[in-house]
């Protein structure tokens, strides 16, 4: 069917189909940064149920390695925050990404003469 349409819908179906893609790459890694999220703030809070004195440890790559409580608690307060800030970045992307998708999925149905779906939208009876 693509190769029916006139270039400059042909060329609006390409850029569609490049903002899917961009879509569910932005997805994706917000979920992998909620994730990390949530396994930073399940972390933090096992820690606030240990005890100062106990003997801690953290991942260094494939080994465990003593930490400090204080140094192992204010590292992964940062690691949240950060990942907070990512996530919250993630979202105005893929929210941006939405909306230009929809906006030019509207444009290529006005190319085709088929109007935005439903009664009395803009374009309707074109």
């Amino acid at each position: 069917m693509q190769g029916n349409l006139p270039p400059e819908a042909q060329e609006k179906v390409e850029e569609l189909q490049d903002l899917q893609e961009t879509a569910q790459q932005v997805a994706m890694q917000k979920q992998q940064a909620e994730q990390s999220l949530n396994e930073s703030q399940a972390a933090l809070d096992a820690l606030e149920d240990v005890d100062e004195g106990a003997t801690i440890y953290r991942e260094a790559g494939e080994l465990l390695v003593e930490a400090d409580y204080d140094g192992a608690k204010e590292q992964l307060a940062e690691k949240i925050s950060s990942l907070e800030v990512r996530v919250e970045s993630l979202e105005k992307q893929e929210n941006r990404v939405r909306e230009q998708f929809e906006d030019l999925q509207q444009e290529l149905q006005r190319l085709l003469g088929g109007g935005p779906a439903g009664p009395g939208g803009p374009g309707a009876g074109a």
